[in-house]
C-alpha cells in the first residue's frame, strides 16, 4: 500500500498474500467455490455467520456452488484492511469445509448508458428499477442482484431507437407505481400493450414494464402467500442477524436438495432472497410444493416475507440474424442456451447475472441497424482469463472496435451491438501514470 493513501488498489489487493481465491471485478472482489449441493454451499454461510466481519459480504448459494463477494462502495475509496481480513477469513472457512475455489468463473455485468443529460435520465431509471444512486455516475440495485447502471457522456446524437431494451417484471402494485413515476419523470413515450407497457426515458432508452394483473403473480393454493411469480418464483425474507439468515439458508438448502430442484439462495445483510430462476416454476410442477415447504420453514423461524421486493430484470436484443448474434453473446458472457426450442434466451449457468433474449429486427430498418446503441454491456472478468475471453469473442464473430487491452476492449457482435470486456486490476496504476500531477 502506498503510504500516501489509506486503500489498496485492485492490483495491490489481487497481489496480497492469502487472497489467491479472489478476483477483483467491477463491483468489488468475488470468488466461487464449487459444491455438490445447496446444503454443502450453505455450510459456508453458517461458518461466515460467526465471523462478524467489518465489511459486507454477499453470499449466493446454488446447487453447484457458492459465490462470495466483497462489494465496494464509493465511501470505501478502494480496498481497505478490513476487506483483506474478511477475504482471508472466507478463504480459511472454505478450506476448513473442503471447498475448492474456482475464481476464474466469476464476472460482473453492468449496463452502460451513453447520455446527453444524466440529470434528465438517471431519476427515471432510479424509480423504474428501484435502484439507488451510488457516487456521481452510477445507479445500483440495493439488493445487489441486478446489474448496476453506469452513465457516460454521449459523444454524438443517436436519435433512433436502441436495439437493446430492458424488461422489468414485478408485482402489479409496484408496476403501477413504476409507470406513474416514469410519466412524472419525463418519459418521452409510454405505449401500453395490454399486459405490459413500453416506456422510454427522456432520451429514448426503453424498458418494458410488466405489471402482472393482480392475483396472477402468485399461486392460488393458500400455502405460498409469501411468493410472487415475476417470471421467476421469488420470496424475500428480511432478517435481523447473520445467524437468522444462515438458519433460513440452511432450511431452504435442505428442502431444495430433498426435492431435487435447483434454487438461488441470495444472502445479503438484512435480507435473504429465494429465486427459482426464470420460468422454472412453470417447467416443473415440483416448485409449488417446494415453495410451500420453504414458506412453512421461514415462518417457523419467525420470519415475515416482504412481498414488495420480488423483481426480475432481463435484457432484450433486436437482431436480424438471431442465431449469429445469440452465438456471439453466449460466448461473450459465458452463458448457456435455454433448452426450450421456442425461446431465444441465454442465461448464466450459475444464475448470477441477468438473462438475455433476442427478438426479430426488420431487415429493412437500415438506419436503426446502422446506428450505435446508446446502451452497451460492460463485462468485468478476472485478469487471468481476460485474454482468452477476448480471443473467444472475436472467434465467435466479434469485431474489435477499440483495443485498450489489458484494461478493456470494445467488441461488436455481427450486427454492431457492443460489449466491453474489462479488467479492474492495474486501472488505477495506469491512470496515475497518465496523470502524474
Amino acid at each position: 500500500m502506498d503510504g500516501s493513501r489509506s486503500h489498496l488498489t485492485a492490483r495491490e489487493f489481487q497481489q496480497t498474500d492469502g487472497l489467491s481465491d479472489w478476483r477483483v471485478l467491477g463491483n468489488g472482489a468475488s470468488t466461487w467455490y464449487a459444491a455438490t449441493s445447496h446444503r454443502e454451499g450453505t455450510r459456508l454461510v453458517e461458518a461466515l455467520a460467526g465471523l462478524a466481519p467489518e465489511v459486507d459480504l454477499d453470499v449466493d448459494v446454488r446447487a453447484s456452488g457458492v459465490r462470495v463477494r466483497l462489494p465496494l462502495t464509493p465511501e470505501d475509496g478502494g480496498f481497505r484492511e478490513p476487506h483483506v481480513v474478511a477475504a482471508r477469513a472466507v478463504s480459511a472457512a472454505a478450506a476448513d469445509l473442503g471447498l475448492r475455489a474456482d475464481p476464474g468463473v466469476v464476472q460482473d455485468v453492468q449496463l452502460a448508458f451513453d447520455v446527453a443529460d444524466q440529470d434528465a435520465v438517471s431519476p427515471f431509471w432510479q424509480q423504474v428499477l428501484a435502484y439507488e444512486p451510488v457516487g456521481d455516475e452510477d445507479l445500483m440495485d440495493p439488493g445487489r442482484r441486478h446489474p448496476p447502471i453506469w452513465f457516460q457522456d454521449l459523444d454524438a446524437p443517436r436519435p433512433l431507437r436502441n436495439r437493446f431494451h430492458l424488461d422489468a417484471v414485478t408485482t402489479q402494485p409496484a408496476a403501477a407505481a413504476m409507470l406513474a413515476a416514469a410519466r412524472s419523470l419525463g418519459a418521452s413515450r409510454v405505449d401500453e400493450h395490454g399486459y405490459y407497457a413500453t416506456v422510454a426515458d427522456a432520451e429514448g432508452n426503453e424498458v418494458d414494464i410488466l405489471p402482472l394483473p393482480e392475483g396472477s403473480d402468485r399461486w392460488s393454493d393458500g400455502t405460498t402467500e409469501d411468493w410472487r411469480l415475476t417470471f421467476a418464483a421469488m420470496a424475500c425474507y428480511p432478517t435481523s442477524t447473520p445467524r437468522e439468515a444462515a438458519d433460513l439458508a440452511e432450511a431452504v438448502a435442505a428442502l431444495a436438495d430433498e426435492a431435487g430442484l435447483p434454487v438461488a439462495i441470495d444472502v445479503r445483510p438484512g435480507l435473504v432472497t429465494i429465486d427459482t430462476g426464470k420460468d422454472r416454476w412453470e417447467m416443473d410442477e415440483g416448485y409449488q410444493p417446494l415453495a410451500a415447504r420453504i414458506q412453512e420453514a421461514a415462518r417457523g423461524l419467525g420470519l415475515t416475507a416482504d412481498v414488495t421486493r420480488p423483481r426480475f430484470v432481463q435484457l432484450g436484443i433486436d437482431a436480424v440474424d438471431i442465431a449469429a448474434v445469440r452465438a456471439f453473446w453466449r460466448v461473450a458472457l459465458g452463458y448457456e442456451d435455454d433448452p426450450r426450442p421456442h425461446l431465444t434466451d441465454i442465461g448464466d449457468p450459475r444464475q448470477l447475472n441477468l438473462v438475455l433474449f433476442f427478438q426479430d429486427l426488420d431487415p429493412a430498418d437500415e438506419a436503426r441497424r446502422a446506428q450505435r446503441n446508446r446502451i452497451h454491456l460492460d463485462v468485468f472478468v478476472p485478469h487471468d482469463v481476460a485474454r482468452g475471453r477476448v480471443d473467444a469473442v472475436l472467434a465467435a464473430g466479434g469485431r474489435m472496435v477499440r483495443d485498450e487491452f489489458p484494461e478493456w476492449c470494445t467488441i461488436a457482435d455481427p450486427e454492431g451491438n457492443e460489449v466491453d470486456i474489462a479488467v479492474s486490476p492495474g486501472r488505477e496504476e495506469r491512470w496515475l501514470e497518465q496523470h502524474p500531477d
